[in-house]
């Protein structure tokens, strides 16, 4: 390995590679313009001399502060860790720091979002929260890059990262209409929440006669369907719950336990989303799984493309997967 004296300089790195060094400085700053062979010249040249990338002084030279801000609706929600993990890791790789805050204030209003708005504070937004206000997006030309990912905002034209969540309605409700239920109660969320209308419309294309239990994706909601359900008549209680947030399933079904109804005996139970705990539960609850990880890493492939001025895809839509666990079984 071959190490300069000092810190090592891009003409070091240029040097050992065998190449100018303005193609160091292509494989560093854009390497898919650049054939694959040079940019592993150069990478092993990197290695070799311990060169570093100044950031900062990149940034300053481009007028960017090497900052992209993820801005979600609730930071306690488990479901955003592992987002947020593949979208810094791949955010990391091209250079950039990612900062995370939530939409909401103190006050529970959406007052977050235009202090962000201001490009010295960042390269770009991704935002995952669909309910914020539309007008602070659109009256502002001088504005950072904005990506939605996970939720989205109807009538606003921004590039969308988001799961198929009407397919993910479909199966769930498939697969309880496969074991026999019938009478299939929704565990929903805001009326208003584009992903409860989409999981709603996947639900309802395969049973239109569904029980609605408003909620709003929370733990609190879970425990408010419960009751609701333990208050109706044995013989009027749906067989089967669909609830579209793994945060409500785990409520409902903890509420029903401490009731004396267990699942799948009693009842059988699916959720949304697959967060880690969902495979830990006794019993292990089926659900539908986001790959969180991927929509992470996509999202921030589409903002650093923003933020680079390539062209990108209007839509960027990911599959859902059904886990079948053991919160669902056979119509008694």
């Amino acid at each position: 390995m071959e190490r300069t004296s000092g810190r090592a300089r891009l003409a070091d790195v240029a040097r050992l590679a065998g190449v100018s060094a303005s193609t160091v400085s292509r494989v560093l700053s854009h390497p898919d313009v650049v054939a694959a062979s040079t940019r592993e010249a150069v990478m092993e040249a990197v290695a070799s001399t311990g060169y570093r990338i100044n950031h900062a002084a990149r940034n300053l030279r481009k007028q960017r502060t090497g900052v992209v801000v993820a801005l979600v609706p609730n930071l306690a929600n488990p479901f955003f860790a592992k987002i947020l993990d593949g979208m810094g890791r791949k955010l990391a790789q091209a250079g950039y720091d990612l900062l995370v805050s939530d939409t909401l204030d103190a006050q529970g209003r959406h007052r977050m979002l235009p202090r962000f708005l201001d490009p010295s504070r960042a390269d770009g937004i991704i935002l995952l929260d669909g309910m914020v206000p539309r007008r602070p997006l659109m009256d502002h030309d001088d504005i950072p890059p904005v990506v939605t990912a996970c939720e989205w905002i109807e009538g606003a034209d921004l590039p969308r990262v988001m799961l198929d969540n009407r397919e993910g309605g479909r199966l769930a409700v498939a697969h309880l209409r496969d074991l026999g239920h019938v009478r299939i109660g929704v565990i929903g969320g805001p009326s208003d929440n584009v992903l409860h209308r989409h999981r709603l419309e996947g639900a309802q294309s395969v049973a239109g006669d569904l029980i609605l239990f408003q909620g709003d994706f929370t733990l609190q909601a879970g425990q408010r369907a419960a009751a609701e359900f333990l208050a109706m008549p044995p013989a009027s209680r749906p067989t089967a719950v669909f609830a579209f947030s793994d945060e409500m399933a785990c409520a409902f079904l903890a509420s029903l336990r401490r009731a004396g109804v267990e699942a799948p005996r009693d009842i059988s139970l699916i959720g949304f989303d697959d967060i880690e705990l969902a495979s830990h539960l006794n019993p292990a609850l089926t659900t539908i799984r986001q790959p969180k990880r991927d929509l992470g890493r996509n999202a921030a492939r589409v903002i650093l493309d923003r933020i680079e001025g390539r062209p990108v895809a209007a839509r960027t839509m990911l599959e859902p997967r059904l886990m079948v666990r053991e919160t669902t079984g056979p119509v008694a």
